[in-house]
């Protein structure tokens, strides 16, 4: 493996899990803002690669709109459950790699 994998979103996580300690929202509430190139470096290019497609990116800025061109996204590290995570935010939504 060469990153962190595509794991999981907040639309979909256990309900058990969103206020549970050390879960969902103790690891929005605890996250740090990093770059994407930092992102890049910790994260499985394959796994968001996909996620990018699902999200209805182009994978070239001369096809339409890049994850990478989208201001609106954002970047981030934290710890869910002792584990360093990243996750991005895409329309509120947070998508986590660990």
């Amino acid at each position: 493996m060469s990153g962190l994998e595509y794991h999981n979103n907040c639309v979909n996580w256990p309900a058990q899990d969103v206020h549970a300690a050390g879960g969902l929202v103790d690891m929005i509430d605890s996250s740090l803002d990093v770059s994407r190139k930092t992102f890049l470096k910790h994260v499985d290019r394959e796994s968001l690669q996909n996620l990018e497609v699902e999200l209805g990116y182009e994978m070239h800025p001369k096809q339409g709109l890049t994850m990478a061109g989208d201001f609106h996204v954002s970047y981030h590290r934290s710890r869910l459950h002792g584990e360093t995570v990243y996750y991005l935010k895409h329309s509120a939504i947070e998508y986590v790699f660990s």
